[in-house]
């Protein structure tokens, strides 16, 4: 019987309180949610756990690499920390360098979600983002449903309504890694794209999508993450690994964008979207103070990034009587 069971899980240094949900779809498969950052803090088969976490509500109230957490209202970065929206230019925070990454110093990674069971192993974490909050314009109503059927599937259904036009982009960044190590180096990944966005400096996209065909991007067999990244190629190089987005075709429903398993266990994870891209991180600049560097990698499902100023990618616009809606099926075998 799927079941979702609150239990407390702290408070925040300012005094909240932060609760915990335990979604169990009684065959083996768990997920643990936090109202805090709407954070993914487990995911589990059979004991077995998938996902970085931090011990304790210290931690996550601490500054660390946004684990597990839904960040937004603009996930990945917006150059310069500036867009131009109807004719309209905005600043929003910057918190790396100029950047804008993830919608600030206080994005949506650092704040108390509202939570609400539903039928079955379901919770639903809703989120008030007031007009002008890190420089965004409108205020944005978000939420994300997290449903563990059961069949082992966690989906991740992200829904968005605002009063004026702005930009959203939300996804969760959980760190996995399938076999309890410390590194996913010896992990194998497949990443179902054609093209990805080559980066700058800054890790900003510049110019048209790059075919992955003949690059160390093209993952579309599987591929030890470790030989990968052994490539001599400078786009690895800018980056100290893969931190790029790559492209997913348009189809209206979900459908698989990465496959990631671990040949020792036999454990497997794949990622299915209904998103245009999908941002690849392999935990390159984790230092050693949480979790050493490639402890962790990233599959985050979302609009490209720096789409607000780039009209060529997909519109990540949304303006009031519209409904921004995402899913992410997390498949786990």
């Amino acid at each position: 019987m799927s079941t979702a069971t609150r239990h407390p899980f702290g408070t925040t240094p300012e005094g909240t309180e932060v609760g915990r949900w335990r979604l169990d779809n009684g065959h083996g498969v768990t997920a643990d949610i936090l109202t805090f950052g709407a954070t993914l803090h487990g995911f589990a088969v059979d004991g077995a756990p998938l996902v970085l976490a931090l011990q304790d509500i210290d931690a996550y109230a601490g500054r660390h690499p946004y684990l597990g957490a839904v960040v937004g209202r603009y996930a990945n970065r917006i150059a310069r920390g500036r867009f131009e929206l109807d004719g309209q230019a905005y600043a929003v925070a910057a918190n790396e360098g100029d950047t804008t990454l993830h919608g600030g110093p206080d994005g949506f990674d650092r704040r108390i979600w509202t939570d609400e069971a539903l039928d079955g192993a379901v919770v639903r974490l809703t989120l008030t983002s007031p007009d002008g909050d890190q420089g965004f314009p409108g205020t944005l109503t978000a939420s994300v449903t997290y449903s563990l059927d059961e069949h082992g599937v966690l989906a991740l259904d992200y829904e968005a309504r605002t009063d004026r036009p702005t930009v959203v982009n939300l996804t969760n960044h959980a760190y996995f890694n399938l076999a309890g190590s410390d590194s996913v180096l010896g992990h194998e990944l497949v990443v179902d794209s054609e093209a990805y966005l080559a980066i700058d400096e800054a890790a900003i996209p510049f110019g048209p999508s790059t075919p992955v065909a003949g690059t160390p991007f093209d993952l579309r067999v599987p591929q030890l993450i470790g030989d990968a990244l052994k490539a001599d190629d400078p786009q690895l190089a800018v980056a100290g690994g893969f931190d790029h987005c790559w492209l997913l075709p348009a189809t209206g429903r979900p459908r698989r964008a990465a496959r990631l398993a671990d040949p020792v266990s036999g454990r497997w994870l794949e990622v299915w979207t209904t998103e245009p891209g999908i941002q690849v991180y392999t935990g390159n600049r984790l230092d050693g103070e949480l979790f050493p560097q490639y402890a962790g990698i990233c599959l985050e499902t979302q609009r490209l990034p720096n789409s607000p100023n780039e009209p060529a990618y997909p519109s990540a616009t949304l303006r009031p009587g519209e409904d921004y809606r995402s899913r992410t099926e997390l498949r786990v075998g």
